[in-house]
């Protein structure tokens, strides 16, 4: 019998997306966590170096899986740094309530709904003294940070804020995870963004579907905030819930 080559490929593009999606929340319904934002830990992690000894000029991307059922499924993510000169981190968040774009509202390391952060991508030295005022000037331009500009789904949330910057200063070489939900949302209908340095370039349906491509992001289908993707500079496979897995970046 004839098998359609198009039906195996959306067949297994389905299984591939939905079947890591349903392993997380499995898990997730297992992990002792916190029923309210009152009741979790907020407190630092020591993960980031002591900035008071540490005379490097630096910066981190950041991420921590979120509070409630949300946690099965997506991170939030922030950004910190620090000048050469300074002897503590600054931290930008956007968060769901008031102003939403918050400058040292955490400590630089600290959980985020009791989960323990990890970081990103991290640069220090004098490329990232050089970096610093680019991230400034993309924070000062971003476009969602009036107050009611928040949406959890698809977007924008803290995830859109921080893959703003990360497009607008590639020279970080970052790119969030796949289950950074709402890191793809551009604004409302089709929309389509080339990163500064034209080396990757992103479309998006109001951040429900899209695809990117390029050197840093590799190959990804995005659907739903969730992303399945390969990394080819280094070798990974990206998973919607899981994130990625394979060499570090």
């Amino acid at each position: 019998m004839h098998k359609n080559p198009m039906r195996i490929f959306l067949a297994s593009l389905t299984l591939l997306f939905f079947l890591p999606i349903g392993t997380a929340t499995a898990w997730w319904l297992t992990v002792d966590r916190p029923q309210s934002w009152r009741e979790a830990d907020w407190s630092g992690t020591g993960t980031l170096p002591d900035p008071a000894h540490n005379a490097e000029a630096s910066i981190y991307v950041m991420a921590a899986r979120t509070g409630g059922l949300k946690g099965a499924l997506s991170v939030h993510s922030w950004l910190v740094y620090k000048r050469a000169s300074d002897t503590s981190y600054t931290r930008y968040d956007k968060v769901g309530w008031g102003m939403p774009v918050r400058r040292n509202a955490y400590a630089a390391d600290a959980r985020w709904y009791s989960n323990r952060p990890f970081v990103i991508r991290a640069m220090r030295g004098d490329a990232a003294a050089r970096l610093i005022p680019a991230i400034e000037a993309a924070i000062a331009r971003y476009p969602h940070a009036g107050r009611d500009d928040y949406r959890m789904w698809p977007g924008p949330n803290s995830n859109t804020f921080v893959a703003h910057v990360l497009r607008a200063v590639p020279e970080i070489g970052a790119v969030l995870p796949p289950h950074a939900v709402g890191r793809d949302y551009l604004g409302s209908g089709p929309r389509a963004a080339v990163d500064r340095d034209a080396l990757d370039v992103q479309m998006s349906l109001h951040g429900l579907a899209g695809l990117s491509a390029g050197l840093r992001s590799g190959f990804e289908v995005h659907l739903l905030g969730q992303a399945i993707g390969i990394d080819v500079m280094r070798p990974a496979l990206k998973l919607p819930g899981i994130g990625r897995i394979g060499l570090p970046r």
